[in-house]
């Protein structure tokens, strides 16, 4: 990946403006304190969870997620849960916290997608082994597979880790319209996606959750899912599903295969 002075100043400013959320939300509990601070959205370009290390990778050239959990840490708020539900698996997020046992990684993306990476068998190593969760879903997965993945693997890692705060990776690019791969998310999911992980942000770490943008390459899906996550987050009702979400442009799910991936996934983990 290339780029000029233009894009390293955008990836600093994108960065910076997690940084900015974490300083404000911490902020806010320091003013009111027992009070649920306000979720913040870091609706940023470019995105984050492919860069690794010390190289930019998949049009990330820094991973934003990644600097956010360790200066949350620095703040204090040490166990940090990452959740990264953009079609293709993040690997640089999944490669930098991969021992580390104060940062769980739980991503969702399309099995065999960019980069290739992501594998159920993948739960970490050393001190960080088991804080890492891998479910890589079959093609044609979708809403129905979401709401299962949230019921049967994510709302109980959360609460058996514990975290300070939850930070996510919010990739809209396995949308039903996006062109990238095929995932068949209905712009409704993430409006269920923002309810649910306000809920467990509610349920065990006051309230602190952190949004950060990452892929999405349908601008109409695009701009009505964040609209939307937005709105579940703040217990506002959906408005953009009900003009993108069309029934007929979407085709049976393999609820078999995603119930296989699921159970292996419970198993491995024993959730």
């Amino acid at each position: 990946m290339s780029g000029g002075v233009q894009t390293f100043s955008d990836t600093l400013s994108a960065c910076g403006a997690g940084l900015t959320l974490i300083d404000a939300l911490v902020a806010a509990e320091e003013i009111n304190p027992g009070v649920i601070p306000p979720a913040g959205f870091a609706l940023v370009r470019p995105p984050g969870h492919h860069a690794v290390h010390a190289s930019a990778m998949g049009f990330c050239l820094v991973d934003h997620v990644a600097v956010a959990a360790r200066y949350a840490q620095s703040k204090g708020l040490k166990r940090v849960f990452i959740v990264d539900f953009d079609v293709h698996h993040g690997n640089g997020t999944h490669d930098l916290f991969y021992n580390d046992p104060d940062v769980f990684f739980l991503s969702t993306h399309q099995e065999g997608s960019y980069p290739g990476t992501g594998r159920l068998d993948e739960v970490g190593q050393g001190a960080g082994e088991g804080t890492t969760i891998n479910i890589p879903l079959p093609g044609g997965a979708g809403d129905i597979a979401m709401a299962t993945v949230v019921d049967r693997l994510v709302a109980p890692a959360v609460a058996r880790f514990k975290p300070d705060i939850i930070l996510v990776s919010a990739g809209y690019d396995a949308h039903y319209l996006d062109p990238l791969a095929s995932l068949q998310f209905r712009t409704s999911t993430y409006h269920r996606l923002g309810q649910q992980l306000s809920q467990l942000a509610r349920q065990h770490c006051n309230g602190r959750l952190v949004f950060f943008l990452e892929g999405g390459y349908n601008v109409k899906a695009l701009a009505g899912s964040v609209a939307d996550t937005v709105r579940g987050v703040i217990g506002d009702v959906p408005i953009a599903s009900g003009g993108l979400d069309v029934d007929e442009a979407i085709y049976e799910e393999p609820e078999s295969k995603v119930d296989d991936v699921i159970e292996h996934c419970r198993t491995i983990h024993s959730l």
